[in-house]
């Protein structure tokens, strides 16, 4: 398994204000918007900042996503060192598959990796 990128996740709660502000203090521009996640990033992808106001489908809001070539492969990982999942392995509607882990000292992580909307819907006919 490869990491792929990680990309530091604000929670905020109110988020065109402070996209704005990011923005304006960055340079960086708006290259994914959901209306509850914003992602910014440079014109080549190398720097990113995610801001959120609360995750669409989980029920807690992880401060980092990590994003891996098999989100499979990095899920047996943390099961096998004992790692707790507060998340399970889910394929989302927005083309990703990910799930949530939290360390020792309370950090939630997004541990996932972009998967194939075909993909998705050959695994899971009704999405």
């Amino acid at each position: 398994m490869r990491v792929q990128r990680v990309v530091p996740l604000l929670t905020v709660d109110d988020l065109p204000r402070v996209v704005h502000a990011y923005r304006a203090l960055t340079g960086l521009e708006v290259v994914m918007d959901h209306g509850w996640i914003v992602t910014l990033a440079d014109s080549d992808g190398a720097h990113q900042l995610s801001l959120m106001t609360a995750d669409a489908t989980a029920p807690v809001e992880p401060t980092v996503s990590i994003f891996v070539d098999d989100v499979h492969e990095a899920l047996s990982n943390v099961e096998a060192a004992g790692m707790e999942i507060v998340h399970p392995l889910t394929d989302e509607p927005w083309g990703v598959t990910r799930f949530f882990v939290q360390d020792d000292a309370g950090n939630v992580l997004n541990v996932g990796m972009h998967t194939d909307a075909l993909e998705v819907r050959l695994r899971d006919p009704e999405r």
